[in-house]
């Protein structure tokens, strides 16, 4: 509706007669007088162009003059391209009958050298199998072989040759089958004979007379007998092998090493013949014909080894203990030196998996470029190597070196923690721990380290998930029900305990009342605890390293993932004996530090009746205070001659915030002025100093609630408290209601200018 109202009236006769009184008039009029002006202006500008439009044509027409020469060229272009193309059509139409004819020609010739050819190759095969020229025979019959033989007989009908023709290719084909019966027989005299030059002479024939797959099943057949004598041999030899013998223990995997080198050692001797006469892209089907013997040949050694180590009856008593129902225990060391031949049975079975993946793959490579071929013939290598009888029986094995390696470290562990003993730690420091640590540790870096030798990731991560599981549970349960049988109460001192310690462990028994002795454990116990931890990351590391240096070669982006998931439960360890650690801590703040501060606190506020100083009291040297600190230091040193370092310096972090805790409340009940603030902040500092000194830990944290009283104490008035308040990079631990408290404190401050605060 705006739109039409605000457009403006054309201009002619409707319009006129619609007019109806005189105020319409004079408006139309206006609008008239602007279209007119409107108007004038547009003729205007238009006369001005008037000359510019002029010369443009003017232009134009000189250009329009001298288009017409050129269009008379383009037609006569077009006239010439045309008979051009006329011309190139007649000339590729005459090209195509002459290639044509080329071709023609070509087969003809082809066709006549093949019927020369087929008569010197009936005439020549004859000959040379009269003279037992196998070669030159094979030869003729392969060149007849690649001939078309319906094209041939074709031609000759055409030039009435046809029954020469046919008599020829008769005489060829029983020349064919006689020679495929003689190499047969040759080659199979030769194997009969170990000929080694006959053989392979032989050999190289069959492909010419189309009988490749034939060939390499006989040749790979004779391999196989010859890879069988060796390792039929080599297994006798280790049926005689005397215990005494320094490869005794690991005789089976050495064998099965030896059949294993055996199959590498054909493969390398043999693949560039097979590659020369065959082509590449047959070592997969030489494989999977060796693989056969292989699989026979395995078979038999580790039979012979469950046989001769007593295996099954071994893993059957194991297997019985795990489900609870066997009582008879297996000593763990008659197991030891199986579980190392274990592991190198499967180190030698992988070493052996991905020689065979290597060769096969890299053989694929170089003779298959269809990608859909490659693909099946790696899925059937896959299967070669997951499904075939040598590799399903390492499997199981593996499964069952598991199962031992698992009972072996759970019964030697059970052991150290059962002959533990209390000991001096090694190294410069005489603080005391007992045996087990060294031994349990020691017992499950040997598991984990002997799992690397097998070259199983699926092994090593479960060794790995075992020693985790046991350390969780054994170890850790074992220091803390030592630790639950807390830290004798009375009268503390450690250093007498350490003496009793130190003559005992040059007698081999532990003397001296039973509460010394129970002090003497609790504080090795705890020692363990520490050292434990500090064992994990040093194993953790260890590990990491050990892994690299063994298969990280050969691993995976999946595998490398699965050993990282294997070696994170070590933290979870750390975290278990974390809470053992403060737990034993508790036991110890309960038993010794509680009770000794408390009243070492109590005393230091009881020396003074008050804080409520005139400047002559203030001191520097404050007595409560350096009688506070000799206790402190005499009940810190009674412990460090027998706590580890990091024990150590953990005992002094409970002690400070013991101290912290129980100054915190006897300062609550005390009255201050503002000199005495400044006693009483001059002794925390003093008490803070010597605490650092103690530890090379940061302890000022612990005190960082108690510094902020001492602030508030040592003001000038209440209104000082925005200067500090919410001001600084460090945060108030106190809470506005304590702040108030804390000034309250102040017998010299009004509780009206506290309430006032704004906090």
């Amino acid at each position: 509706m705006e739109a039409k109202e605000t457009e403006k009236p054309c201009v002619n006769f409707m319009d006129i007669t619609m007019l109806k009184d005189f105020s319409e008039i004079d408006e139309f009029e206006k609008q008239l007088i602007a279209q007119e002006e409107e108007c004038n202006r547009g003729i205007d500008e238009i006369l001005s162009q008037r000359s510019e439009l002029e010369s443009l044509l003017k232009a134009f027409t000189l250009k329009l003059s001298s288009l017409k020469p050129i269009e008379a060229d383009a037609e006569r272009f077009a006239e010439v391209i045309q008979s051009t193309a006329i011309l190139a059509e007649d000339v590729s139409a005459k090209v195509r009958q002459l290639d044509k004819a080329k071709n023609r020609v070509a087969e003809c010739q082809q066709r006549v050298n093949d019927l020369l050819d087929l008569q010197q190759c009936s005439e020549g095969v004859a000959t040379a199998m009269q003279n037992e020229d196998y070669e030159q025979a094979a030869a003729h019959v392969h060149r007849f072989l690649t001939m078309d033989e319906d094209v041939l007989k074709h031609t000759a009908r055409n030039v009435s040759e046809g029954k020469s023709l046919d008599a020829s290719f008769h005489k060829l084909h029983e020349a064919e089958d006689r020679l495929k019966k003689v190499v047969s027989t040759k080659f199979d005299e030769a194997v009969k004979d170990e000929d080694l030059a006959s053989v392979e002479r032989f050999f190289k024939i069959f492909p010419l007379i189309n009988m490749q797959d034939e060939g390499l099943l006989r040749f790979t057949n004779y391999l196989s007998s010859k890879l069988r004598e060796t390792s039929q041999k080599n297994l006798n030899g280790s049926r005689l092998t005397r215990e005494s013998d320094k490869r005794a223990s690991v005789i089976y995997a050495d064998t099965l090493t030896l059949l294993f080198e055996g199959i590498a050692r054909i493969v390398e001797i043999h693949q560039p013949l097979v590659e020369t006469f065959y082509g590449p892209g047959r070592m997969l089907t030489v494989m999977e014909y060796l693989q056969k013997e292989c699989d026979l040949q395995s078979q038999l050694i580790i039979d012979e080894f469950r046989k001769n180590r007593d295996f099954d009856r071994k893993v059957t008593i194991v297997s019985s203990i795990r489900n609870q129902k066997l009582e008879t225990k297996l000593n763990p060391k008659e197991l030891d030196l199986i579980l190392s031949e274990l592991t190198l049975l499967n180190a030698r079975t992988e070493l052996y998996s991905r020689f065979v993946r290597r060769r096969v793959v890299n053989d694929l490579e170089v003779s298959l470029t269809d990608e859909i071929e490659k693909s099946q013939k790696l899925s059937s290598l896959d299967r070669l190597l997951k499904t075939s009888e040598t590799f399903c029986t390492i499997q199981v094995l593996l499964g069952q070196y598991i199962l031992l390696e698992q009972y072996f470290m759970l019964e030697s562990v059970k052991k150290a923690i059962q002959m533990d003993s209390i000991v001096e730690a090694s190294g410069s420091d005489n603080f005391v721990v007992s045996s087990m640590i060294d031994d349990v540790f020691f017992i499950v870096k040997k598991c984990i380290k002997r799992s690397l030798t097998s070259q199983s990731v699926n092994g090593i991560c479960a060794v790995i998930n075992n020693a985790c599981g046991i350390l969780e549970t054994h170890l850790a349960d074992s220091l803390r029900n030592q630790l639950k049988q807390g830290f004798p109460s009375g009268y503390l001192d450690l250093a007498q305990a350490y003496s009793v310690l130190q003559s005992s462990l040059q007698y081999g028994k532990l003397q001296g009342s039973d509460i010394e002795t129970n002090r003497t454990q609790f504080v090795a116990y705890l020692n363990n605890t520490d050292t434990s931890m500090e064992y994990i990351t040093s194993l953790k590391s260890s590990l990491d390293a050990s892994i690299n240096e063994a298969i990280g070669q050969n691993l995976t982006q999946y595998d490398k993932e699965k050993i990282a998931e294997a070696l994170s439960g070590l933290a979870t360890v750390n975290t278990r004996l974390k809470s053992v650690s403060e737990f034993g801590f508790s036991q110890l703040m309960s038993s010794a530090v509680k009770p000794r501060v408390k009243p070492w606190l109590d005393s230091f506020f009881h020396s003074r009746t008050s804080y409520e100083l005139s400047d002559d009291e203030f001191t520097d040297d404050s007595q409560p205070m350096q009688t506070l600190i000799s206790d402190l230091d005499t009940f810190l040193q009674s412990f460090k001659t027998c706590l580890s370092p990091s024990t150590f310096e953990s005992f002094v972090a409970i002690t400070t915030t013991e101290i912290s805790l129980q100054m915190e409340k006897a300062l609550s009940k005390s009255k201050f002025n503002r000199i005495g603030g400044l006693q009483f902040d001059k002794e925390l500092r003093v008490l803070i100093g010597y605490l650092t000194s103690s530890t090379t830990w940061s302890i000022r944290d612990k005190f960082a609630k108690l510094t902020q009283m001492t602030i508030l104490l040592a003001l000038e008035k209440v209104s000082e408290i925005s200067d500090y308040w919410g001001k600084g990079p460090v945060s108030w631990r106190l809470t506005p209601q304590e702040v108030r408290l804390v000034l309250s404190l102040r017998t010299d401050f009004r509780n009206e200018d506290i309430k006032r605060l704004k906090l």
